[in-house]
């Protein structure tokens, strides 16, 4: 029988910190947040810090920058825009991964678990490295291709029913909340492009003003590309945009059925 663990030194050690929160707390939250500094040479652990809610903003993202600016300092996470557009918080919060900034710490009941987005390499705390997730969207070429120069001095225009295709792919911000939910991305990411990718490569297929699109389909038309895909829906039921990667990769499958015949 198989058995799957992390490598010892992968495994979180329990005896993690414990951060109290000041004596004139009223509004005290908890926030069990994973920590990991591959230079100490010590395994991951788990701190707790207990936050004064009644002197912080009510996101999860507010939070994690009051620890790291009054707490502890050396809690490292990425953050930007703090509206839900740049996609640089996202994380796995109370065993979702979302987005830092647009989850309420009242949505969460209990303490709040906070860990890097899954099965992807940590660069330190709530850091994954995305170097891979970047090199396959840089792979589908996510450019308008086309061979036909554009009318001089006008754009390339397209109707309002070709442009409302491509509405919701555009949306999307390359957050990874996706891709990292999905178990067939976890065992095969280095040929399985993922949720994620795969939708950014529907956009540029049925965007009207692309002339590439066989070329594209070409591309995909891989066991492991597009094909891992066993339409799971948990992309789908993660995004913290609202969107539907499931569906894009089903139409990709579908123009490729339809080429065929």
């Amino acid at each position: 029988m198989a058995e799957f663990r992390l490598p010892k030194n992968s495994r979180v050690n329990k005896n993690g910190k414990i951060f109290k929160a000041s004596g004139d707390a009223t509004k005290v939250k908890s926030f069990k947040i994973y920590r990991y500094d591959p230079d100490s040479g010590e395994n991951p652990r788990v701190d707790k810090y207990e936050v004064d809610m009644a002197k912080c903003g009510p996101m999860v993202l507010d939070a994690l920058i009051k620890i790291k600016n009054e707490v502890d300092p050396t809690l490292t996470f990425r953050r930007s825009c703090r509206e839900g557009i740049c996609g640089s918080c996202a994380m796995n919060i109370d065993g979702t991964n979302t987005l830092a900034c647009t989850i309420a710490c009242d949505d969460v009941k209990g303490d709040v678990s906070i860990y890097p987005l899954p099965h992807m390499p940590v660069v330190k705390d709530l850091v994954p490295d995305l170097t891979n997730f970047y090199a396959q969207y840089a792979s589908i070429k996510p450019w308008l291709r086309t061979s036909t120069k554009a009318p001089i001095g006008q754009e390339r225009l397209q109707s309002k029913e070709d442009q409302e295709k491509i509405n919701d792919p555009s949306a999307c911000i390359l957050c990874a909340c996706c891709s990292t939910s999905c178990p067939s991305y976890w065992w095969n990411s280095d040929r399985y492009l993922g949720p994620a990718i795969l939708m950014q490569a529907y956009r540029w297929i049925v965007d009207s003003r692309d002339e590439a699109t066989g070329e594209r389909l070409d591309e995909l038309e891989d066991p492991f590309k597009l094909y891992r895909c066993h339409t799971i829906m948990n992309c789908t039921r993660t995004c913290p945009k609202g969107l539907n990667p499931a569906l894009a990769i089903a139409e990709t499958k579908k123009l490729l059925a339809e080429r065929r015949h």
